[in-house]
């Protein structure tokens, strides 16, 4: 289910917790749509995995799919869990660090 540029997406049902699957020890990662104008991947984090910080010139929106995580912007500590989302700001330094086992959907926006 990965559009790219070129092709058009076909409508179709699909639950976002089922597109990755939770890998012991991992974080897996699997983009859904990517554009020129920004990309959506869906992320599962095994317990105790994270991203170290780090920035992205983009704004990107962050929605939580399933578990718990803490999310730090900035030097400020989010905790997140199932159904909450949250604004990663361009340039700003982030981070984040997995509660439980849990999965988010990310939307990249470039412009």
């Amino acid at each position: 289910m990965t559009e790219t540029e070129n092709e058009k997406a076909a409508p179709r049902v699909e639950r976002l917790e089922d597109l990755a699957a939770y890998q012991d020890g991992s974080v897996v990662s699997r983009e859904i749509i990517r554009k020129s104008t920004g990309t959506a991947t869906i992320f599962a984090f095994d317990i105790g995995q994270g991203l170290s910080e780090h920035t992205a010139p983009f704004d990107a929106l962050v929605n939580i799919v399933d578990g718990e995580v803490e999310i730090t912007i900035s030097k400020k500590a989010y905790r997140l869990a199932k159904g909450d989302c949250i604004i990663l700001p361009a340039g700003e330094p982030h981070a984040l660090k997995a509660i439980s086992r849990f999965k988010m959907l990310l939307v990249m926006i470039r412009s």
